[in-house]
């Protein structure tokens, strides 16, 4: 019986706005670079994969990238022996041709489809479930990453939350991050904020609180979908990278679309981060800080269950004064009202909320979604 795997193939089809590609790559660098693992990506889109590895040559079919083979995924794919542990990420379907290879190893690969994060309460009862192939004798399980200890848990680098800290203590580093990025000192009683979004019809009212406020605002804006709204606002009919745009107590920096490494910091930097998606909302809860998560939208409003399905997890055991800052703010940039109201109420529960976010990210921290797919194939191999 092979107690961990030597290899693993995982097949990414890129969908839109980076996420799906974000979570592969960062899965994809933690089995090769901390576990070992000869690590093959089969990816259909590498110009968007380009955004988050800039090395990366779009015009290359195979390549190696920090450790990690990458390989352009086509209408076909060349016949190749298939790895001891296989991820088809988000319902992505693999190859007919690679699925019969399956079929046919000896011992057969161990078949994982690595499913959306959600913190909905269904999620432990399917975690782990097979899936029988309709032709072929495999199997496929369902693995679901989550929240709770009866989910696969999150991507966690081994020393995230240690690099993390020391960035956080040391005011010189924080110091030299900004300057990197162009942004002065700060100011008495200044605020810093990351604002990384889809479209929102709360946009306009959010930055017009953040300009009449009290005290100085500066936004790090990184160019993305939610560039235009904020450009219009400083009546600018498109911005771009390196502009910077002031108005009253708020001023908005636009920054380049950046890998992820170097988002991290920003996370760590800022004081409040507003993150979209799967990816970014993981990543702001390793920060720390606290954050307002603006979910993907669906149009029959399932979204919304998700969103509410994180809050309650997130705020359980806050006091109510808390909770409610912290529902009322995601409720109201995702869709709601009153968002300048709700923004005040959860600015007010700063110091509280950062506490919060560091005992959160540490309780998060003991289930770890890569450790999680090597214990499973041990037991399931």
């Amino acid at each position: 019986m092979m107690v961990r795997p030597n290899s693993c193939d995982i097949f990414c089809a890129v969908v839109d706005n980076y996420g799906d590609i974000g979570v592969c790559w960062r899965l994809a660098r933690q089995l090769a670079n901390e576990q070992g693992l000869q690590v093959r990506m089969w990816v259909d889109d590498l110009r968007s994969f380009g955004k988050l590895c800039p090395e990366l040559d779009e015009e290359l079919a195979e390549q190696l990238c920090r450790g990690v083979e990458v390989h352009h995924w086509g209408d076909e794919l060349t016949v190749v022996e298939p790895a001891d542990l296989v991820i088809g990420a988000f319902a992505c379907e693999v190859p007919k041709s690679y699925a019969e290879a399956m079929a046919l190893r000896q011992p057969k690969s161990v078949w994982l489809n690595l499913e959306y994060l959600s913190a909905e309460d269904w999620v432990e009862g399917c975690h782990q479930l097979p899936s029988p192939h309709p032709t072929l004798p495999l199997s496929k399980y369902f693995f679901f990453p989550g929240f709770t200890e009866k989910t696969g848990g999150l991507l966690l680098e081994h020393d995230l939350l240690v690099r993390r800290d020391v960035f956080q203590s040391d005011a010189a580093a924080q110091l030299t991050y900004w300057q990197s990025l162009g942004v002065p000192s700060r100011v008495e009683g200044e605020l810093r904020v990351s604002l990384f979004g889809y479209e929102n019809e709360a946009m306009q009212a959010l930055l017009s609180e953040w300009e009449q406020g009290s005290y100085p605002v500066t936004c790090l804006l990184p160019e993305g979908r939610a560039l235009p709204q904020v450009a219009a606002h400083f009546g600018v009919t498109s911005g771009k990278a390196g502009e910077v745009w002031q108005r009253g107590n708020l001023r908005v920096h636009v920054l380049p679309f950046v890998e992820q490494e170097q988002y991290d910091l920003l996370l760590w930097a800022c004081d409040i981060n507003f993150v979209r998606g799967e990816d970014s909302c993981v990543r702001a809860q390793w920060a720390g800080r606290p954050f307002i998560w603006q979910i993907y939208p669906q149009h029959d409003g399932v979204h919304l269950e998700k969103l509410e399905a994180l809050r309650r997890l997130y705020t359980a055991g806050l006091q109510d004064e808390m909770a409610q800052a912290v529902q009322n703010m995601w409720w109201s940039w995702n869709g709601g009202q009153g968002v300048a109201t709700a923004w005040r109420d959860f600015i007010a529960q700063r110091e509280d909320l950062a506490r919060h976010g560091a005992g959160w990210a540490q309780q998060l921290s003991r289930n770890s979604l890569a450790l999680n797919l090597l214990d499973f194939f041990r037991r399931t191999e």
